[in-house]
């Protein structure tokens, strides 16, 4: 089976169409096409069609070096290594920081500033106690006896939320895109099996994924499953008051 079949029967067993596929690549649809059909002329070089090859294979859920391997033996073999590949992938890399020796001295210093002003309040408390207790003593006055508050028969009203929380856990291999408050994107990649992600707004969080059922959704703490089972790609949107208003 060529590169071409094989992409074209994956993508068909995941339930995912070219246009989906051409959503979640950022791939143009009749390039997929093309490259369905064995034909690479329109991917721009070979560099781009391995790239292409590896993305379309990664959201379809299937490995891609067994295929890339194919194409450079039919194209001359593979080239040396490039940093520029990673344009291909399709999470961000993070940037790491160096990480700085922790300045010990100064973090003694301070432990030992907070025990001593600790303990002066302390002492100035206790002693302003003592004067009291004997000033009222001395007069005749009996201490006041404790007394145990009466208990409110209201209800206390529960604290109105100040943000969105959605998790999400990948069921199966799936595209997610994950927007935050003022159009932010929190998150654009793809999910595999077992992977959990927690997403934070202050108002509002929109949601698409590639296909539905593929994921689990727990919202302000509540588990509202597999949304979409069975359907194609899902638009959810859920905001503080979710998911009682969804």
């Amino acid at each position: 089976m060529s590169i071409g079949e094989t992409l074209a029967e994956e993508r068909q067993r995941a339930g995912l169409s070219m246009t989906q596929v051409s959503l979640q690549t950022r791939i143009r649809e009749t390039v997929i096409r093309g490259i369905e059909a064995d034909d690479f002329s329109a991917c721009g070089g070979n560099f781009y069609a391995r790239g292409h090859i590896r993305s379309i294979s990664r959201v379809i859920g299937i490995d891609p070096e067994p295929l890339v391997a194919e194409f450079d033996a039919a194209h001359g073999g593979a080239p040396q290594p490039v940093s520029a590949m990673s344009a291909f992938e399709p999470e961000q890399p993070l940037a790491f920081r160096e990480r700085k020796a922790p300045n010990w001295s100064a973090a003694m210093a301070l432990a030992l500033a907070l025990v001593v002003i600790y303990g002066i309040v302390q002492v100035v408390g206790h002693d302003r106690g003592g004067e009291r207790r004997t000033a009222q003593q001395v007069a005749g006055t009996p201490a006041p006896s404790p007394s145990t508050p009466p208990k409110s028969s209201a209800p206390i009203a529960e604290a109105p939320r100040t943000k969105v929380e959605v998790r999400v856990e990948a069921k199966r291999t799936t595209w997610v895109n994950v927007i935050g408050d003022k159009g932010r994107t929190l998150f654009s990649g793809t999910l595999h099996k077992g992977d959990e992600k927690d997403f934070t707004a202050k108002k509002k969080v929109k949601l698409v994924i590639g296909v539905g059922g593929s994921v689990n959704l727990t919202v302000n703490g509540k588990d509202l499953g597999s949304p979409g089972k069975g359907k194609g790609v899902q638009r959810l949107s859920f905001d503080r008051n979710d998911p009682e208003s969804a």
